[in-house]
């Protein structure tokens, strides 16, 4: 049999939609918006809107975390001085243990200089702020999976699909059926034997792609 896969480490926490915080000090305005991400290129578009939205702020510190390794990632202070925004940003969301996430920290200058470490709290504040407004969400990396076999023995297809917990769809009905679920990656090679001992004539075909997937609510 085929070794698909071998790693337990298979989800993280994101957010489910985005999200807004805000911040006072000294006269200066922080607006903190969090936003799920999945891309680089989506990160700059975002950005790009927000520059061109708040156009009259005066700085756009941002930080942001894919994947479930966390990489890519950076932190930009957007002409604040170095390491008084981005990184306050990006240790928020490391402490938080968030990935696949954009936070962006607007400012409007208020006339009083706030100094390295009055700069850190308010971006360390805002940043706060949002997350603790931001809804997480589980992610999963999954390999999709499509089930050829018999309609005799569809009974016992949908009975290891509910083992693992895997919604079927595309379903295909004649002579040879298929069927398609999406799988956790940490349980590929289990689930590949738990077919594998039923002696029956199943066969699967695993897509390359691993994706990250949003685990669902289940509904009582």
């Amino acid at each position: 049999m085929e070794t698909i896969g071998k790693t337990l480490n298979d989800s993280y926490i994101s957010i489910s939609q985005p999200a807004v915080g805000s911040y006072k000090d000294s006269g200066s305005k922080f607006l903190s918006l969090a936003y799920p991400v999945v891309s680089e290129d989506e990160v700059r578009s975002i950005i790009a809107e927000l520059r061109k939205k708040y156009f009259d702020a005066t700085h756009h510190c941002y930080a942001y975390r894919l994947g479930i390794k966390g990489e890519p990632w950076r932190a930009s202070d957007d002409g604040e001085p170095s390491s008084t925004a981005g990184r306050p940003i990006y240790g928020e969301i490391l402490s938080n243990g968030l990935s696949d996430i954009l936070v962006v920290v607007v400012r409007w200058f208020g006339g009083t200089k706030l100094g390295v470490p009055g700069l850190i709290k308010a971006y360390k504040s805002s940043t706060e702020s949002v997350l603790a407004a931001a809804k997480r969400v589980e992610k999963q990396l999954k390999r999709r999976c499509t089930i050829s076999y018999e309609y005799p023995d569809t009974n016992t297809v949908m009975k290891v699909l509910k083992e693992y917990r895997a919604v079927p769809y595309g379903s295909t009905y004649g002579d040879r059926c298929t069927i398609c679920a999406d799988i956790r990656l940490a349980e590929v090679e289990r689930f590949a034997k738990r077919f594998a001992d039923t002696l029956l004539p199943i066969e699967l075909q695993w897509d390359e792609e691993v994706r990250a997937l949003e685990v669902k609510e289940e509904k009582n």
